[in-house]
């Protein structure tokens, strides 16, 4: 299952397949080789320490949500879309 995946500031778009991931951390590693960036330690309390970005994704509603914030089965089969946003945005979703 293919996404695009795009980045604040970045010029370009790309696509992914999220199946090919099996969790998270592999996903967010992935991202983070992708973007030359560090996401830093995720929490639900706290959301994504030391980094200046929060990966976050469109569902099937159309809603944006915070990467990590449902079981990874749920997040594989809704996730239409990623976006990673500076972490000021973030703090508007109620996350950081």
């Amino acid at each position: 299952m293919f996404v695009k995946v795009s980045m604040d500031g970045a010029a370009y778009l790309r696509k992914i397949d999220v199946k090919m991931y099996k969790s998270y951390e592999e996903l967010l590693t992935g991202l983070e080789e992708m973007f030359k960036l560090r996401f830093g330690q995720y929490s639900e309390r706290e959301g994504y320490n030391g980094s200046d970005f929060a990966p976050t994704y469109q569902d099937k509603d159309g809603d944006w949500m915070l990467v990590g914030d449902v079981p990874w089965e749920m997040f594989i089969n809704s996730c239409k879309r990623l976006r990673i946003i500076k972490g000021s945005e973030a703090r508007g979703l109620g996350y950081l």
